[in-house]
């Protein structure tokens, strides 16, 4: 369906607002929290009104979106907070690819945030766009449930320096909380990894090989996720933006190397991934050839006893070895013998 979606696109003009994204999405849900160094205010169930008075110049204020298949929402949210038609466009286009934006008066960010159940085998994705300006972080995010409640604890509890710090911080924490979901997936994965390599030696069957083709497209997944994260962070410490301070670039450095560290882990995965089907290529080949060889001697003992066989099969007149009574029980020595010449003889050339 996203691809329907994104053909009816074609032709139209840039930041026309058109959902690109899974049909059925849940429903919109607005929340606020707004908080200071000595003050916190929750709101859920909020409208988009209550999110143009949440607006404090002395206050910190984020506003979680959940649900962007409404383009008239999105809409009036852009004309509220002065965001670019481009902007909107990307927020509603769930297909799109991370990246980072630098409007001067704000910053825009797509990630991608997973979460991987090993339990069911299955790798869900869905897009997280974040606004950071002065005061004011507006993230977008397709369903429900995320893996920002963390931050959402810390910033009630006043622990940490969450409160202290301003909105480029609340966007830090954010994207520090969607990396670090990357790295509890490539453990998981890592792990089943580990579980795979021993079970292509030792019973390599069918289904390994779908679940390895699975594992593979996760890897790759996860790889077009990490590296525009990295990108993204990269811009961020080279740029010479005033909305990032120096003080949160410092913790922007971690997540970058936690980002490199993904990268570094998925390639080292993917890698493992290919070997592990390397080896169970090679384990089916060479049981396939022990089968082959095993049949190539049994055909190689019975060549000689097929010959034999054949030539007093034939239907001559006077064949004088058939009249005598010592003839057939002699024929049976004969391939008893053939038979425990060539076995000995395979054994001593390590055919067998």
């Amino acid at each position: 369906m996203a691809s329907e979606k994104v053909s009816t696109k074609i032709g139209m003009a840039p930041g026309s607002l058109v959902y690109v994204g899974e049909e059925g999405a849940a429903d919109i849900c607005v929340s606020i929290i707004q908080y200071s160094r000595d003050r916190y205010t929750e709101t859920t169930d909020a409208d988009l009104e209550a999110c143009r008075q949440a607006i404090s110049e002395d206050s910190v204020t984020w506003i979680n979106i959940t649900g962007v298949h409404d383009p008239d929402l999105i809409g009036r949210l852009g004309q509220m907070f002065d965001l670019h038609p481009l902007v909107l466009e990307d927020m509603l286009n769930t297909e799109g690819r991370p990246k980072l934006d630098d409007y001067d008066t704000y910053l825009f960010a797509i990630l991608k945030m997973i979460d991987y159940d090993p339990g069911q085998n299955r790798l869900d994705h869905e897009q997280v766009s974040l606004v950071v300006r002065p005061g004011l972080v507006i993230s977008l995010q397709e369903k429900p449930g995320d893996v920002f409640d963390p931050v959402r604890e810390r910033i009630r509890k006043g622990k940490g320096r969450i409160r202290k710090l301003g909105a480029d911080y609340l966007a830090y924490a954010l994207m520090d909380m969607i990396v670090d979901q990357y790295f509890l997936a490539m453990e998981q994965i890592g792990e089943q990894i580990e579980d795979l390599q021993d079970e292509v030696i030792e019973d390599p069957g069918e289904e390994i090989v779908q679940t390895i083709h699975q594992s593979r497209s996760r890897i790759i997944f996860l790889k077009k996720a990490v590296w525009p994260v990295r990108e993204i962070i990269h811009n961020l410490l080279r740029d010479d933006t005033d909305l990032i301070s120096d003080d949160v670039r410092v913790y922007l450095r971690d997540v970058y190397d936690h980002a490199i560290h993904v990268s570094d882990t998925v390639e080292s995965h993917r890698d493992i991934l290919s070997g592990v089907l390397d080896i169970y290529l090679t384990t089916v080949s060479n049981r396939m050839n022990e089968v082959m060889k095993v049949l190539t001697v049994i055909a190689t003992i019975f060549i000689p006893l097929t010959f034999i066989a054949g030539v007093y099969g034939m239907n001559f007149d006077y064949m004088p070895e058939l009249s005598r009574p010592w003839a057939y029980p002699a024929l049976w020595a004969v391939f008893l013998g053939i038979f425990a010449g060539l076995l000995v003889w395979f054994k001593r050339r390590k055919w067998l």
